[in-house]
């Protein structure tokens, strides 16, 4: 592992860990790519993702979107490399977005302009 990112480690789960606990929901999914933990964006209500890497010191995440395979550093707020971190490399495609479906608000647009 260097600098923030164990390409061994397979992510947590198919969805925002933190939302899942809590019966919420997500616009899209990241990966911390030091310990896996999939948390939600920043344009999700929760941005779990965020609150991961500030809680545990692990500021580099991947998009857990299927096609994208960005990193972030939350440290440096700057896309950064990075290796191919352990399968799955992303949500299941058939997963909405947002998502999970049956947790999604009619509203939610209107819900996430508002903040």
């Amino acid at each position: 592992m260097t600098d923030g990112i164990d390409p061994a480690v397979p992510p947590s789960g198919t969805g925002c860990v933190d939302c899942d606990a809590d019966g919420g929901w997500w616009v899209h999914l990241r990966r911390c790519a030091e310990c896996g933990h999939v948390g939600c964006c920043d344009d999700s209500l929760s941005r779990h993702a965020r609150a991961h890497a500030a809680e545990t010191g692990h500021p580099v995440i991947q998009s857990f979107e299927p096609g994208e395979e960005w990193f972030w550093n939350f440290a440096l707020d700057a896309y950064v490399d990075g290796p191919r971190l352990a399968p799955p490399q992303s949500r299941p495609e058939p997963q909405t977005v947002p998502g999970p479906q049956e947790r999604v608000p009619e509203n939610w647009r209107s819900i996430l302009a508002a903040r």
